[in-house]
């Protein structure tokens, strides 16, 4: 679409498939505007939030995931994607807290003592918030004492760990570590991605999770909750 047709596209004059669908491409463009704007006219015609969070917007960054981990798209634009939807969500946030709207699942997320890199990790954030996830983000150059108080204040069903370089990586073990002392290592799915990181090292530090980005971060804690959720119901 050129710029011209864009500036004389009416969001307002599409029916709601077409908006929808206009919303998926404004999303993967990161304009985030435009998004915002298709947010409050699917809710001024009675769509509910949750309908607007998973149809438009949940499966616009669907959409943008397949192709980041495709290669199609770059971390980039993939930010630029996930401020749109971003965008978004501050507009359905309260709405989604009064309607009660259930949540995919709780993260807290944070890289290691030591390491203070966060673009893959801002990354995986984004992404999993896009997908309907709640994510607790506590930041870099974390000690296993943010991560034992986040666990704790938050009671999240995975907790995620990135570093960057390899003489931050074995901090990962500490936190793994200090959970089985005291007896938490159970109460959540652990997580793990960065650069230097592999499956082997995942598996000897005691990690449940090896995801190499975070496309396939999201596609894990769907995993997971889908678990946790088959074994409510058997239980």
């Amino acid at each position: 679409m050129t710029d011209d047709a864009s500036e004389d596209l009416n969001l307002r004059d599409l029916d709601d498939q077409e908006l929808v669908e206009q919303m998926w491409d404004d999303l993967y463009d990161g304009l985030a505007e435009e998004v915002v704007e298709g947010t409050n006219i699917l809710l001024e015609r009675g769509w509910e939030p949750y309908k607007v969070l998973t149809e438009a917007l949940v499966e616009g960054m669907r959409i943008v995931g397949i192709d980041f981990r495709d290669g199609i798209l770059f971390v980039p634009e993939v930010l630029m994607a996930a401020n749109s939807m971003k965008a978004g969500m501050a507009i359905l946030r309260p709405l989604l807290a009064e309607t009660g709207a259930p949540p995919q699942g709780k993260m807290v997320i944070g890289t290691v003592k030591g390491d203070i890199h966060d673009i893959g990790k801002n990354l995986v954030s984004m992404m999993m918030e896009g997908a309907g996830f709640e994510v607790i983000d506590i930041g870099i150059n974390n000690p296993v004492e943010n991560y034992l108080e986040a666990l704790e204040e938050h009671q999240p069903d995975i907790l995620g760990m990135s570093a960057l370089l390899t003489t931050t990586m074995p901090y990962m073990k500490v936190v793994i570590d200090t959970l089985k002392e005291k007896g938490l290592r159970d109460s959540y799915a652990v997580v793990v991605g960065g650069a230097p990181l592999n499956e082997e090292f995942s598996r000897e530090i005691g990690a449940d999770y090896y995801c190499r980005d975070a496309a396939v971060a999201v596609e894990t804690a769907k995993e997971i909750m889908a678990r946790k959720h088959n074994q409510a119901l058997a239980g």
